[in-house]
């Protein structure tokens, strides 16, 4: 770590807090809570799932157009066509939106339509892409790579802050292991190193950590507990259906369940979770 110059702490009180929107912020006493299928399949889904969360205590939908998929055959995303999806959505229903960024050539267009620009597990080396993001004026979601050391992940930020962009969230997404129970193991050892070695707003993923629904409520509540300063859930409006990571997405009344379960947590913790003011924000009455 002794590299790293910008990443650490500097004091015990030293925290960043990353402004996503006039509401929305994370780094704070306030926790933020990501809801939203891995993919965004079309605008009657996105429309169920911001109609659903919209009134609980989620402050951010998430919702992948560009997507790294194992298979070449497999679903890709809608591309620019679901980053008009998630443009109107965030208009109409006043929540901030967070989608994954793959490439340099699709900055431009994602930071244009979307609140956050995240960086997958598979790209958190991509230091091309890590420097360009460093040139724009947008929130980044880094996720730590699947089986990257601490510092390798600090240093992936570092990236980010030397080319100055100051406003960057670290994620934990569970890491590679030779257990196969669950998709990944969640280190909740490093939510806690993390907080204490950097000021950087610390996510967790329990979704691709745990790969199975069930798992993921309690995983959640856990890494809360660790500290972290949010969390990001997969949640679909028909979860079996789900064109991509369907067997770790929860049903929308199991994320509000989570969200509302997770604010007396916070609570306990001297910690809050809003539900966001949507004066202003007026749905559609019926889909074109």
């Amino acid at each position: 770590m002794q590299k790293a110059k910008l990443a650490l702490k500097r004091y015990p009180q030293h925290q960043t807090i990353v402004q996503i929107s006039d509401q929305v912020s994370i780094g704070g006493e306030a926790l933020l809570i990501v809801g939203g299928p891995c993919a965004v399949e079309s605008l009657a889904q996105m429309e169920a799932v911001a109609s659903h969360l919209g009134n609980a205590p989620i402050q951010a939908l998430r919702g992948g157009v560009y997507k790294p998929r194992t298979s070449p055959y497999d679903f890709q995303g809608l591309g620019l066509e679901g980053l008009e999806i998630l443009a109107d959505i965030r208009q109409r229903y006043g929540l901030p939106v967070i989608t994954e960024v793959m490439a340099i050539a699709q900055i431009e267009a994602i930071a244009t339509y979307a609140d956050v620009l995240q960086v997958g597990s598979r790209n958190m080396q991509n230091f091309d892409l890590l420097k360009a993001l460093g040139e724009i004026n947008k929130p980044v979601l880094l996720k730590r790579g699947l089986a990257a050391t601490l510092e390798e992940f600090v240093m992936a930020a570092e990236y980010i802050l030397s080319h100055g962009n100051p406003n960057v969230i670290l994620c934990e997404r569970g890491i590679r292991s030779f257990d196969t129970y669950t998709r990944n193991v969640l280190d909740l050892g490093a939510v806690v190193a993390l907080k204490q070695l950097t000021h950087l707003p610390v996510m967790v993923d329990p979704s691709h950590a745990a790969g199975k629904r069930e798992l993921v409520p309690d995983l959640a509540k856990a890494a809360i507990a660790a500290g972290a300063d949010g969390v990001i859930v997969e949640c679909h409006p028909e979860p079996e259906q789900s064109i991509s990571d369907a067997r770790q997405a929860l049903s929308l009344p199991d994320m509000v369940h989570l969200a509302e379960t997770l604010q007396t947590l916070a609570s306990a913790l001297g910690r809050s979770i809003p539900t966001l003011s949507r004066a202003g924000h007026f749905p559609r009455l019926s889909l074109v």
